[in-house]
C-alpha cells in the first residue's frame, strides 16, 4: 500500500525525502566539514572579520542543497529584533571607568561613536559573570540584552565566544583575535609600528637588542613579538630565541644580574612590551635603575605602547602610541554594521611612532 505523501505546511519548506523534520545549520556544517560559525557567515552573506575562501563557500552551499536546509523565519525575525542598545564587556573585576586605567581611552572612543549613531551602552564586567576566568557554559548570557556586543580584553573564553558567533550574535572583539574563525575584531597594526622602533634603534647604530615580554599567547604580544623580530631581520641584526625574553613573573626575574650579563654581552638597547599590566616595563625600567643604566647614555630604552600609570610621570620612553579612541570608535562601527546585517571590513589602525628621550646612540666602549 503506498504510503500517505506528507504534506508541506503553509510557508514551510518541505524537509528531504526519509526526514521529517527541517534540517538544522549543525548539519549543514557536519556535512559540509565546516564550523557552525562558518555556516552562518556564509548564509548570512556577511564577513565577520575573517575570509571566507570560496571553496569552503561553495562546501557549505552544496551541503544546503544536499539537506534542503532553509533558515529558519522564526529565528531570522527574532534576530532581526533591535534595541538600538549595544553591549560593552570587560574581562575585569569592575569596569575600568579610571581615567588612568589602559582601557579608559578604548571606551572614549566607544562611547563618542555609539552617541554619533544613535546607540546606548549597557557595560558588563567579568564579575556579573562569576569573573573571566571562571566563566561557565552561559556567563556571557547576559550580552544578549543588547542587540551586539563589544568585547575588551587580552584573555577571552574562546568556547563561549564561539557559541555566540555560531548562534548568529553580532560579536566584535577590541584586538586581534583571528584564531577563532568568524569573530569579527578590530585591531592596531602593532606589527608595523614594532619594526619601526627596532628601525630606529637599528639607526641609531645598534647591533644587540633584547625585547622583554610577558609569558603568554595573547595575540597582541605575538605581534609585537613578531613586528620586533621582523625589524632586527630587516636590519640585519641577530634574532631568534636569544633576542627575545619571555617571563610569567617579570619583575621577579629580570634580576639585575640578568641585566649586567645582557650588557657584557654586548646589548645596548632592550625594548619591552605594553601590556594591561605593564609588567614587563616596569621589570625593565626598575632593573635599569637598580643597576643604575642612564637612558640612554649607558643603554637605550624604548617601549612597544605606554607606560602603566605609575611611570608615566617619568622621561617619556622611545615607542609607539596605541590609537585607543580610533580603535574604539572603529569597533563599534564594525558592530553596528553587523546589527544591521550589514557585510563589513575595518582595517588594522596606525600606531604613532614616538621619538621619547630614552633611546640614543650605543655607548662607546673601551
Amino acid at each position: 500500500m503506498e504510503e500517505p505523501r506528507q504534506r508541506a505546511r503553509p510557508g514551510r519548506t518541505p524537509a528531504p525525502a526519509g526526514r521529517t523534520s527541517r534540517p538544522r545549520q549543525a548539519e549543514v556544517a557536519r556535512l559540509a566539514g565546516v564550523s557552525q560559525a562558518t555556516v552562518s557567515l556564509v548564509l548570512g552573506a556577511r564577513k565577520q572579520g575573517a575570509t571566507i575562501s570560496e571553496e569552503t563557500r561553495q562546501k557549505v552551499l552544496d551541503a544546503v542543497r544536499a539537506l534542503g536546509y532553509v533558515p529558519d523565519p522564526a529565528a531570522s525575525r527574532l534576530a532581526a529584533a533591535r534595541n538600538n542598545l549595544l553591549g560593552v564587556f570587560s574581562f575585569t573585576s569592575t569596569f575600568p571607568t579610571d581615567v588612568q586605567h589602559s582601557y579608559y581611552p578604548f571606551l572614549v572612543g566607544v562611547e563618542q561613536e555609539a552617541a554619533a549613531r544613535g546607540y546606548d551602552l549597557v557595560l558588563f564586567t567579568g564579575s556579573s559573570t562569576g569573573g573571566a576566568g571562571a566563566a561557565g557554559p552561559h556567563a556571557l548570557n547576559r550580552v544578549r540584552l543588547a542587540d551586539g556586543c563589544l568585547f575588551l580584553g587580552r584573555h577571552a573564553p574562546a568556547d563561549e565566544l564561539r557559541r555566540l558567533v555560531a548562534d548568529g550574535f553580532p560579536v566584535v572583539h577590541l584586538g586581534r583575535r583571528d584564531e577563532l574563525e568568524g569573530l569579527a575584531w578590530v585591531g592596531a597594526d602593532y606589527i608595523s609600528a614594532g619594526q619601526e622602533v627596532v628601525a630606529h634603534l637599528a639607526a641609531l647604530g645598534h647591533r644587540r637588542i633584547v625585547l622583554v615580554r610577558e609569558d603568554d599567547e595573547a595575540p597582541a604580544s605575538t605581534d609585537r613579538e613578531h613586528g620586533f623580530l621582523k625589524g632586527l631581520e630587516e636590519a640585519g641584526l641577530p634574532g631568534g630565541p636569544a633576542a627575545v625574553f619571555r617571563s610569567a613573573d617579570p619583575e621577579r626575574d629580570l634580576t639585575a644580574e640578568r641585566l649586567r650579563g645582557w650588557l657584557d654581552d654586548g646589548v645596548t638597547a632592550f625594548v619591552a612590551e605594553e601590556t594591561d599590566t605593564g609588567d614587563a616595563w616596569r621589570a625593565l625600567h626598575g632593573a635599569a635603575h637598580f643597576v643604575g643604566i642612564d637612558a640612554p647614555r649607558d643603554a637605550s630604552l624604548a617601549l612597544l605602547g605606554s607606560p602603566p600609570p605609575d611611570l608615566a610621570d617619568g622621561p617619556s620612553p622611545t615607542g609607539f602610541d596605541v590609537p585607543r579612541p580610533q580603535l574604539g570608535a572603529a569597533a563599534v562601527r564594525m558592530l553596528a554594521a553587523l546589527v544591521s546585517g550589514e557585510e563589513t571590513r575595518e582595517p588594522l589602525v596606525a600606531c604613532t611612532f614616538r621619538p621619547g628621550s630614552t633611546a640614543g646612540p650605543p655607548p662607546v666602549r673601551p
